[in-house]
């Protein structure tokens, strides 16, 4: 993997970049996609989804190499570029985001489990409410202890991912009936799908979904054997994720009908390759996700334990999440993040929220920080900051951090009114901590302009929580 110790070359590289994007959510996408779009919606929406991820990889490059002093990635960018209540938002946003997706991952887990042991349901009844919990808790215990995942749980979970897709494709090929793809292509015999640009829209949040972890491509920059290699890593892993998430979405239209995928019960690959070969196709896919996932929470806990660390050890979060235990674990981090998805599993339980409307919630949270980054990257080529040794970059950075930009305001746009909403109630109290973190500096909470933004999400907050009270929003 390496030549000098602590060097990596390309391929080392990619594997770093495809291992951070591929986690559970392509295992449900073919139901995910097809509850939403038909297959010219969805073929429009992939190549949409092409260029605005690619142009987002290619900003997150960009701004460790321009900001290599910046640690913290997507809340650094939003601090240094647009002050510290933005700076806050990001880490809070990322934050919640990571928690809310091990939610999904709990639901998606008892889902698959639910598949030979049906009191689990699609993952949110009482009995799989109980498991993640005990499950949750047993994995906070480990990681309080300092165990972290091991090179060889790294190594189960790689091939528990790649091998199932690879049988998956394979299989699909050959199984693959252009009539049934080509069946109703702009979903005209289904209504509830609405015009084309509705579905695009409505399918966006999942491809997003699918694609959250590419800014982690960058952070393998200080390690890379030559600098040049990380932006060849990023693009070579992102076309080859790009290519198999498309290829398990496109291949399963043409052995199901649009219909008939969106009713499957996630992990929605399971069901179509039971389709084609029987019933060890669903038992291949789904012990390889279930084990995938649990490697997946572990690693997913202490990312967002480590997100809070992160932004208290700069004084953007409150000092007490800067405490760590003997085993240099930051220990209140970790309560408060497993806290909340104590919390959210319950109410899926109540609410009967599913794997999708979590990934939903999940995916427009961290869509702020997106947005903010890109904004910062294309600030500073507008200024010409950091380009005075090579200014014929600065064009070039221009377009690109345009694109991202554009792209990160219409997945605003395409995530719809309900979860803007929805986020503003999660950010709206993230004001608490982040006046605790001002005032043990003794500066003020909010500038001038801090204070409107504020104000607007408040105002977001309560239509939120009314339209939960009311029933015209919901979980």
């Amino acid at each position: 993997m390496s030549e000098a110790p602590g060097k990596l070359r390309l391929g080392a590289l990619v594997a770093l970049v495809v291992g951070s994007m591929i986690g559970g959510g392509i295992f449900s996408l073919p139901q995910n996609m097809a509850a939403s779009a038909d297959v010219g919606a969805i073929l429009i929406g992939w190549a949409i989804t092409a260029v605005g991820m690619l142009t987002l990889a290619f900003v997150f490059q960009t701004l460790a190499n321009r900001k290599p002093d910046l640690d913290g990635g997507v809340y650094a960018y939003a601090k240094a570029g647009f002050g510290d209540y933005m700076g806050f938002s990001s880490a809070w946003g990322y934050w919640i985001s990571a928690w809310l997706g091990n939610v999904g991952y709990f639901v998606l887990l008892f889902s698959t489990l639910g598949y030979f042991f049906p009191i689990f349901g699609e993952g949110n009844t009482v009995a799989a409410v109980i498991g993640a919990s005990v499950l949750l808790w047993a994995v906070h215990m480990l990681v309080l202890r300092g165990i972290k995942e091991a090179a060889f749980i790294n190594l189960v979970t790689t091939v528990a991912k790649i091998v199932p897709l690879v049988l998956f494709i394979l299989i699909a090929v050959f199984a693959f009936k252009l009539d049934i793809f080509t069946a109703d292509i702009w979903g005209t015999k289904n209504p509830d799908l609405g015009s084309v640009m509705n579905q695009v829209r409505n399918m966006m949040l999942v491809t997003v979904w699918v694609f959250i972890g590419i800014e982690g491509a960058s952070i393998f920059s200080a390690r890379a054997e030559k600098r040049s290699d990380v932006g060849k890593a990023t693009v070579i892993g992102f076309v080859s994720v790009l290519l198999i998430l498309v290829l398990v979405n496109v291949l399963s239209l043409g052995i199901l009908t649009q219909p008939e995928l969106a009713k499957l019960q996630n992990p929605s690959m399971a069901a179509v390759l039971e389709h084609v070969v029987g019933k060890w196709g669903a038992v291949l896919i789904s012990v390889g996700l279930v084990i995938s996932l649990l490697g997946a929470l572990l690693s997913w806990v202490l990312l967002c334990a480590e997100i809070m660390f992160a932004a208290a050890k700069d004084h953007t979060m409150p000092a007490f999440l800067r405490k760590e235990n003997a085993n240099q674990v930051p220990v209140n981090a970790l309560w408060l993040t497993n806290a909340m998805v104590q919390i959210f599993l319950i109410i899926t339980l109540f609410s009967a929220s599913t794997y999708l409307s979590l990934i939903y919630l999940a995916t427009s949270m961290i869509l702020v920080p997106y947005l903010w980054s890109a904004a910062y990257a294309l600030l500073l080529a507008v200024r010409g900051e950091s380009y005075e040794a090579a200014p014929g970059e600065r064009q070039k950075d221009l377009i690109i951090g345009a694109i991202a930009l554009i792209y990160a305001i219409w997945l605003l746009y395409a995530g719809g009114t309900k979860y803007l909403l929805l986020s503003a109630l999660l950010y709206a109290p993230g004001a608490i901590l982040f006046a605790k973190a001002k005032m043990e500096i003794n500066k003020p909470v909010f500038t001038n302009v801090e204070k409107l933004i504020f104000a607007g999400v408040v105002v977001g907050a309560l239509v939120a929580a009314y339209g939960l009270y009311d029933g015209f929003l919901t979980l």
